[in-house]
């Protein structure tokens, strides 16, 4: 597998989320989470699965990326956390090699109450996969599960990246995870503004909401707080 710069894999994967539409930007008429929070963009990486050539490309960079900060010989399995990132860890394992888990985020309830899905063995190092990462705390879900049931993980991949929830990444770090990602808001504002989608104005919308999103959300009688992710 050849290696991309993160530079290009941003530039890359910037690209095939707008061109497939997982990424919108819609400063004039913004979006309204379920959480009440307002903002001008909204990310869908669910939508990826549709696009199997683009999916192809996103997961050999992500496979490229986990390799290059973990190692090639220094995972046993890959986690996929439920429910968006489970058909992500399934495509990476297969490029990487590995057994393939899935990570409930709650027990099931009944039968062997498995939090952890597929073969796990005592100690196995574990990657967590999951579709993007905003400024919520389901990852510590699925790391303690994880944990828990006998595994061990200093590491989590995802597509995209918000970028602009600092205390998201300080949250994983503290549990002693890497959150390993392909672009941000930053970057697919970069490729979008180069390949003239904005206006000039709405340009500086999506920007000022990137700077201060509990600011702008405010603003617009939205509330504070985003969604957990």
């Amino acid at each position: 597998m050849a290696t991309t710069p993160a530079d290009d894999a941003a530039e890359i994967t910037s690209r095939i989320l707008l061109e497939t539409k997982s990424v919108l930007f819609s400063p004039d008429k913004p979006f309204t989470f379920t959480s009440g929070r307002v903002s001008p963009v909204y990310v869908d990486c669910r939508r990826l699965i549709s696009f199997p050539r683009a999916r192809r490309r996103l997961m050999d960079l992500g496979a490229d990326a986990i390799e290059r900060a973990v190692g090639h010989e220094s995972l046993d399995a890959v986690a996929g956390g439920e429910t968006a990132g489970i058909p992500f860890a399934a495509w990476i394992a297969e490029r990487l090699a590995l057994p393939m888990l899935y990570v409930r985020k709650k027990p099931k309830g009944f039968g062997r109450n498995a939090q952890i899905e597929g073969e796990m063995s005592e100690g196995a190092r574990v990657v967590l996969v999951e579709d993007l990462a905003s400024e919520g705390s389901s990852k510590l879900n699925f790391v303690r599960a994880i944990r828990e049931a006998g595994g061990a993980i200093t590491h989590s991949f995802v597509i995209f990246n918000y970028g602009i929830f600092p205390q998201s990444m300080a949250s994983l770090e503290a549990a002693g995870v890497s959150l390993l990602w392909l672009a941000t808001w930053w970057d697919a504002l970069r490729v979008a503004q180069g390949l003239g989608y904005f206006t000039p104005e709405q340009f500086a919308a999506v920007k000022a909401f990137l700077e201060d999103p509990d600011a702008w959300s405010a603003s617009r009688g939205g509330s504070r707080s985003g969604s957990a992710s």
